[in-house]
């Protein structure tokens, strides 16, 4: 089916085949997880190109594909060339977003004959936008890197104290999902702490915890392949009046957005439902980035939830709903919970507390 689809929008775009090199769209039409690599689709080919290291991997997991290795002079232009041959193929799309200028130029130099213009067609985001709406199956692993997201933020609050400093945090993160079932980090782990927290995608240090400090968690991992993504914004001992109004206001922006949202909605109508809360608390300054993203095989991917997106959500469509706001000198909040679209709403796969948390 997923082959199909990319087949069919192809054929809309009167392409004869195209070369594929983002890891997460050779995954999801061939199951290969290998990287250095690239796929060939076309009406009658599926051959996955890869080198040594991953030809008996490619062969095992690329179910449906011939794979086809480099080796000495017959590189992938040579290997690509052929291709193109034997499908008599004049028209190729390729991802412009994704293979460097220097990439596509050799691959050009082993072809003969035919016009690079009209040869080689960007193809975009289309193909990416073919794995917006999820499968069932892929909500599922979805869950269950959520699930052990949750399951981490749960031990974590158990080694939080005064004097452990961000990098401690993070890396106690990192080994609890990689411990308890994730292959990897699915991004790098945020452990922002104090004045620190006002920067949406800190950087863990070595600044130790402090009583009153802000901190903000964003992390997740994942797991056979699919990534999850949650924040918890905590204080360390006693929160102050401000903290507490500054933390009140995000997440009153987040349940107007998680009870408000459903497929129908624009991207830009779902970033509305929390910024209207923010602008209206007085905050519209403090709060820059997009209400959220989709999530998948990579960890940023379309349709997003921001004030510029005017993609039509659907139901299967994963997105994050993470207001913040970030006041310089003071410190930031951040609450991110990862939602599946659906007809008359959401499905929260995030299920850590809510509640401001004082340690």
């Amino acid at each position: 089916m997923r082959i199909q689809a990319a087949r069919t929008l192809l054929k809309e775009k009167g392409l004869d085949a195209a070369f594929i090199a983002s890891p997460a769209n050779i995954r999801y039409l061939s199951d290969f997880a290998g990287t250095d690599s690239y796929l060939y689709l076309s009406g009658r080919k599926q051959v996955i190109l890869t080198d040594s290291r991953y030809t008996l991997q490619a062969e095992e997991e690329g179910k449906g594909s011939e794979v086809r290795t480099i080796k000495g002079e017959r590189g992938y232009g040579v290997l690509l060339k052929e291709l193109l041959e034997e499908d008599k193929a004049t028209r190729l799309g390729f991802e412009d977003g994704v293979m460097t200028w220097q990439t596509v130029k050799k691959l050009q130099e082993a072809q003969e004959g035919g016009k690079e213009e009209e040869r080689w067609v960007p193809l975009g985001e289309d193909l990416s936008l073919l794995r917006a709406v999820k499968e069932e199956e892929e909500i599922e692993k979805l869950s269950r890197a959520e699930q052990i997201g949750d399951e981490a933020f749960s031990y974590i609050l158990t080694e939080i104290k005064p004097g452990i400093t961000e990098l401690e945090i993070a890396a106690k993160l990192e080994y609890y999902m990689k411990s308890h079932g994730a292959q990897e980090k699915s991004f790098d782990t945020i452990a922002a702490s104090g004045l620190h927290s006002a920067m949406p995608h800190a950087v863990p240090s070595k600044k130790a915890l402090e009583k009153g400090d802000f901190l903000t968690l964003d992390f997740g991992c994942r797991y056979q392949g699919y990534c999850s993504d949650m924040t918890r914004t905590i204080v360390i001992g006693k929160a102050s009046q401000k903290q507490k109004e500054i933390y009140k206001i995000v997440l009153e922006a987040q349940e107007a957005a998680l009870s408000g949202l459903r497929a129908g909605m624009t991207g830009a109508e779902g970033d509305r439902l929390a910024r209207k809360v923010i602008e209206e608390a007085g905050y519209a300054e403090y709060f820059g980035h997009g209400l959220g993203h989709s999530v998948g095989l990579e960890i940023h991917e379309k349709p997003a939830l921001s004030p510029k997106d005017q993609t039509i959500l659907k139901p299967g469509i994963i997105e994050t709903i993470e207001p913040g706001i970030y006041i310089p000198g003071f410190g930031g909040v951040r609450i991110e919970d990862m939602t599946v679209i659906t007809e008359n709403g959401i499905r929260n796969l995030t299920s850590s507390p809510k509640e401001l948390i004082e340690l």
